[in-house]
């Protein structure tokens, strides 16, 4: 990965954590407002995907950039909201970060 594919995936897994923690905001307490500025936010991400899809392959792309939100995500959860994963969902999240680790290395470990 590039230095600048790094940076366009940060950029993007940035964009759509705070996208996922105004949608928590906003089941606290909705609106309109903040309901549009999540689809923003949501939209932006996605363009910026587009470049990445283009860049490493639809697989790699978004293989990184959900394990990336599901991580973040789940911090924010657990530290900000106070939220709680049971043993079996924090396997799972484990489990998640080893398949893109698969993903992303296994080209090298398969000998291509």
């Amino acid at each position: 990965m590039t230095a600048l594919g790094f940076l366009q995936l940060a950029v993007s897994t940035a964009i759509f954590t705070t996208a996922g923690t105004m949608v928590k905001f906003w089941a606290i307490n909705p609106g309109t407002g903040r309901a549009a500025a999540i689809i923003a936010l949501y939209c932006t991400g996605n363009l910026i995907m587009l470049r990445l899809v283009r860049d490493f392959g639809m697989s790699v792309a978004f293989s990184i950039s959900a394990v990336a939100q599901l991580v973040a995500l789940n911090l924010i959860a657990m530290l900000w909201f106070g939220e709680q994963l049971l043993p079996v969902q924090q396997a799972g999240v484990l489990i998640a970060v080893a398949g893109v680790g698969l993903v992303m290395f296994g080209p090298y470990l398969g000998g291509r």
